[in-house]
């Protein structure tokens, strides 16, 4: 894009939403917050399907995921967990509450830690999943989200990566219920996972879909998440759990190949003019793709697309410290919120 570009419009700032007053599972409610403060909304349980839940964590921004679970009464699966040992636990209580049994076996759609922080409350009861990049992913990482967010009150966070991973598929039987994980290539990350349950017609897609929020490839492909939309599509899926926002269904594809193919054609252009990610994404209009949450990471979507045009290989490690830096300059000035 050239110097006339239309004026940016205006990032979506991601505000620094209050703390929940939900009691801990094992322990008293913290502090009320201030009354200046808005409540952070408590997450919720929706059934999806007989046996089949999901547990959504609004407003789906920074550190807010959604997870799942599977049970036929008999054998209960875990989707991801949470950021925080208090959300983790309220996940396991909800589990309890919702009358299944203890889960035996839980799934990661990915390493970051919104979806893994959680593993140990489940562990080792539970037999933890996932893809071989995901394992290597998150032992490598380490505390990730502490190094990002060192003032978030996490609890006791004891990494607990995959011991059962595989490479292309693996099917599970929850009980009586086929759970067929698959992963899509790099996309997301470099180890992604589909959760999809071919009888109910439901895949729990991990950060592959952001429904209401931005999209976010730094850690993975902008031409391997096109790929794996069309996975998905191929799946044809009646309903869509999002890595985070609300459930969906399988309409909400085109809105991100839509905006995926904005950032391509952005990095083409602000390449061969020699801008940089930064000068782009402050440039760029929005249009229809303003209104999703977390506007910010469009310049990490560009870090990563210029990436991808300058000949690195797909998920191939780039500069976290400056794509972070560029969103909090695109975030006002300020660091993003994680919002756990």
């Amino acid at each position: 894009m050239g110097d006339e570009t239309a004026p940016t419009t205006p990032a979506q700032h991601s505000a620094d939403p209050a703390r929940s007053t939900e009691p801990d599972a094992d322990g008293p409610a913290p502090a009320t917050p201030p009354a200046t403060e808005a409540a952070v909304p408590e997450p919720y349980l929706t059934e999806l399907a007989p046996g089949v839940h999901a547990f959504i964590q609004p407003d789906g921004g920074w550190c807010l995921n959604n997870a799942g679970f599977v049970t036929d009464g008999d054998a209960t699966l875990v989707v991801d967990t949470a950021a925080t040992e208090r959300r983790a636990r309220l996940l396991r209580r909800r589990i309890a509450e919702s009358g299944a049994p203890a889960p035996r076996t839980l799934v990661n759609t990915h390493h970051h830690g919104d979806h893994t922080y959680g593993n140990a409350v489940f562990a080792p009861e539970a037999t933890v999943l996932g893809h071989a990049s995901c394992r290597r992913e998150l032992l490598a990482a380490g505390h990730q989200l502490h190094a990002v967010w060192p003032e978030v009150e996490y609890g006791d966070i004891r990494l607990t990566a995959p011991e059962v991973t595989y490479t292309d598929e693996l099917t599970l039987h929850t009980g009586g219920i086929e759970v067929d994980l698959l992963h899509p290539g790099v996309a997301h990350t470099t180890g992604d996972t589909l959760v999809w349950l071919p009888r109910q017609r439901l895949v729990f897609a991990g950060d592959l879909v952001f429904h209401g929020g931005t999209p976010f490839i730094l850690m993975g492909s902008l031409t391997g998440s096109l790929r794996a939309l069309e996975l998905l599509r191929s799946l044809d899926a009646v309903t869509v759990v999002p890595g985070h926002g609300p459930v969906t269904g399988p309409e909400v594809y085109d809105g991100i190949e839509r905006y995926l193919r904005f950032v391509g054609r952005l990095a083409q252009e602000g390449r061969a003019a020699g801008r940089t990610p930064l000068e782009v994404a402050r440039e760029a209009d929005l249009g229809p793709f303003a209104e999703l949450a977390e506007s910010e990471r469009l310049v990490a979507n560009l870090h990563r697309a210029y990436a991808e045009l300058a000949g690195a290989a797909p998920g191939a490690p780039l500069d976290p410290i400056a794509a972070f830096g560029d969103m909090a300059a695109m975030n006002g000035g300020v660091p993003m919120a994680c919002h756990a």
